[in-house]
């Protein structure tokens, strides 16, 4: 039988890379209680010793690869604050076919059934997800909503609530159906559709007070 190939001789970062990317690929496949650092050591093609010195325990090579995934998953939204109606339904529409849209995708649907199915061994994958990932992404929509109450253009209520009025109307129970393998990833016609569908019935739900007193 051959002898295996060599590991690449590459630099310490590269192989941390490597060690990463491995376990990422393991958590997918098998899930949080059957894969070992052995296994993973052996997938990236490095030492045991190497992999503990350049990353860690099983624990923290998990956090540490979901949390390179899950900053990934944060969507831009610095925008200036908006002045007009059209300004910010136009912010909202794009805010939210970017989220629909990525968090559809199915490697990251990959990454938090990931979390769910590791959530008694490993409970550290779900809060790295959810800190690193969701709630930046939420943390910059409220800031769009708080700019957009200071201007005018929404009527009271807590940035918070607001936003997570304005995700579940652009989701529904969809992101549920996609974890669960019932559903298709939406067309870009269906986000985009699904975007502006959420955003007219959250104006709704919050008009701006000059339009709230319109008869």
């Amino acid at each position: 039988m051959a002898a295996a190939a060599p590991p690449p001789a590459d630099a310490p970062p590269n192989r941390r890379d490597r060690i990463l990317d491995a376990a990422f690929g393991l958590l997918l496949e098998r899930g949080y209680a059957h894969t070992s650092t052995l296994d993973i050591a052996r997938r990236a093609h490095v030492s045991k010793r190497e992999l503990y010195t350049l990353v860690g325990d099983k624990q923290t090579i998990v956090s540490t690869c979901v949390a390179r995934r899950a900053d990934q998953l944060r969507l831009p939204l610095r925008v200036a604050p908006p002045h007009d109606q059209a300004t910010l339904a136009a912010t909202l529409v794009r805010f939210g076919a970017g989220a629909l849209g990525h968090l559809s995708d199915p490697p990251v649907v990959a990454l938090y059934r990931l979390a769910i199915m590791g959530a008694a061994d490993a409970p550290d994958i779900a809060r790295v997800l959810d800190t690193t990932g969701r709630a930046t992404t939420r943390i910059a929509l409220r800031q769009v909503l708080h700019d957009a109450q200071a201007s005018g253009l929404l009527g009271p209520g807590e940035p918070e609530a607001m936003a997570s009025a304005f995700f579940g109307l652009l989701w529904g129970d969809l992101h549920v159906r996609l974890l669960l393998g019932v559903a298709e990833r939406p067309t870009s016609h269906a986000v985009q559709r699904r975007a502006r569908a959420a955003t007219e019935a959250l104006l709704r739900l919050y008009p701006a007070p000059a339009a709230s007193h319109q008869p």
